[in-house]
């Protein structure tokens, strides 16, 4: 493990005080007694519960408990290790601070490291040039099949468990377990050998919704609905179909490439959210909603620290699908930014589009729009997705398989009704207007007492004004950029306007 390594390499270079990012108090401490024993170095650790241990001074002394701990730490024989656990609150008063820096000097000289450990990061400007910080990820797929196979070898004895796994039902177990500790994976595969006898991935999704929820930035969407349940976009289906196996071994040995992501342009209504949430569900991966408008804060520095800790958490429960719902209203009037909000959304924007380009860790990114010219022009260059693709308002046959959808959505048999006659009624409607048809038509139908009629249909489907018609300039507008700079999500039968 490279972090392991990192820390015995400063350790022998002497370097006096390291912080350690990380949840996991065991598992740092398992591997720093490793290091330790390796490089004959004594190791204590302290908490402000337990104290120093093994006991270091029997002396007393009338001094906070930091700055007791520190004292012994100070008096310490050569050749020793020190971890303080949680020591990032105390790091904030003045006396510790000067205490840290008056024996970073003397660590030195006398080969001993202290390692403060906590779950964030927090470091005062004053020791920004005494303290060396290494981060601790979260265990990597060889430590999870280790901790996988450990509770396998404990229940195999049980004869009411299912403990065999095929080698694809092993993969998918410990890729959905990546982004927790090892803590959080023994406990979660413990209550799926409980609740259901055997090891459910699904057990493992609902830990990671707690992860997301618990980071207050990005909302878990469950994997729900099937492509079937969106009408049309072929050429798009066809695209997310070759690629629903990218994110496994197989396709890593093959030497693909984990894919970047899709960015989905179109008319308002056409499904492109609807999509997004069906690609989670083909894929069997767990989807995330960036709300932009959440990443933005009061606080001076809030907003940047806001887009890192998404990305994180994204990246935590990697592999995911990260869905970006109406970006361009996120980040819209980039040009103006330095002078309404002191250039925190450029700030904000810099740090998302470097994530793009830069990023290797397996999170599928979705981003929809509506209005493409508001949208920054350095989001759409190739590098940032995969693919841009356009969703033009259904044609006749997709409007027929549309209604077709909504209408056993509502436990009606679409051979009932002449689809054609109201594919021709609603020229230019979108989905969700199409929808809309439906559902009004039910309304009347449940208001006069009858099942519903093709009459009811009809009349609906005319007294309706679909969006192309009030925005009919602006559709005409998107419609003409898209054409030369986008893919179609759907081969074009007619015109859906006529």
């Amino acid at each position: 493990m490279q972090a392991v390594h990192e820390i015995e390499v400063l350790i022998r270079a002497k370097y006096p005080i390291l912080s350690i990012v990380s949840w996991e108090e065991q598992r740092v401490e398992e591997a720093l007694g490793a290091v330790c024993k390796s490089l004959n170095r004594k190791l204590y650790t302290w908490s402000l519960t337990q104290g120093m241990r093994p006991e270091l001074s029997k002396r007393k002394l009338e001094l906070s408990a930091p700055l007791d701990a520190l004292t012994q730490v100070r008096e310490a024989p050569e050749f020793t290790v020190f971890l303080l656990k949680d020591f990032h609150p105390f790091i904030r008063d003045a006396s510790v601070i000067r205490l840290l820096r008056d024996i970073s000097g003397e660590l030195r000289s006398k080969a001993q490291t202290l390692i403060l450990m906590g779950p964030i990061f927090a470091l005062p400007t004053e020791l920004e040039k005494d303290v060396t910080v290494v981060d601790f990820p979260l265990p990597g797929i060889d430590e999870l099949e280790r901790k996988l196979d450990q509770v396998l070898l404990a229940v195999r004895s049980n004869p009411n468990l299912k403990t065999e796994l095929t080698d694809e039902e092993r993969e998918r177990l410990v890729k959905s377990a990546q982004g927790l500790t090892l803590d959080e994976v023994e406990s979660v595969l413990a209550r799926s050998l409980v609740e259901y006898k055997r090891l459910d991935v699904d057990v493992m999704m609902a830990e990671k919704r707690q992860i997301i929820r618990k980071s207050g930035i990005l909302e878990y969407y469950p994997a729900e609905g099937t492509m079937g349940d969106v009408g049309g976009m072929g050429i798009l289906k066809e695209w997310l179909e070759r690629r629903a196996e990218s994110f496994t071994d197989r396709a890593r040995d093959f030497g693909l490439p984990a894919p970047k992501g899709v960015l989905i342009l179109g008319v308002q209504g056409c499904g492109k959210s609807l999509i997004a949430k069906c690609i989670a569900a083909a894929w069997h991966l767990p989807m995330l909603r960036l709300d932009v408008g959440r990443i933005f804060g009061s606080l001076v520095g809030q907003s940047e620290e806001n887009i890192r800790k998404a990305i994180s958490v994204a990246e935590s429960v990697a592999p995911c699908i990260l869905w970006a719902d109406e970006l361009e209203k996120g980040f819209s009037g980039m040009s103006g930014s330095g002078v309404g909000d002191s250039g925190t959304t450029a700030r904000v924007f810099a740090t998302f589009l470097t994530w793009m380009q830069e990023k290797t860790s397996p999170v599928f990114l979705i981003a929809t729009a509506n209005d493409v010219t508001k949208l920054p022009p350095e989001m759409l260059r190739k590098g940032r997705f995969d693919e841009i693709f356009f969703v033009d308002l259904p044609d006749a046959t997709e409007r027929e398989h549309i209604f077709a959808i909504h209408l056993r959505k509502r436990n009606r048999s679409p051979g009932d009704y002449d689809l054609r006659k109201l594919a021709d009624l609603t020229r230019g409607f979108s989905g969700a207007e199409i929808e809309q048809v439906v559902v009004g038509a039910l309304f009347s139908a449940f208001d006069a007492k009858e099942t519903l009629k093709q009459e009811y249909l009809e009349t609906e489907a005319a007294t309706q004004v679909p969006l192309s018609k009030m925005m009919e300039e602006e559709i005409n507008e998107l419609r003409n950029w898209a054409q030369l700079r986008t893919r179609p999500a759907s081969n074009r039968e007619d015109d859906p306007r006529k």
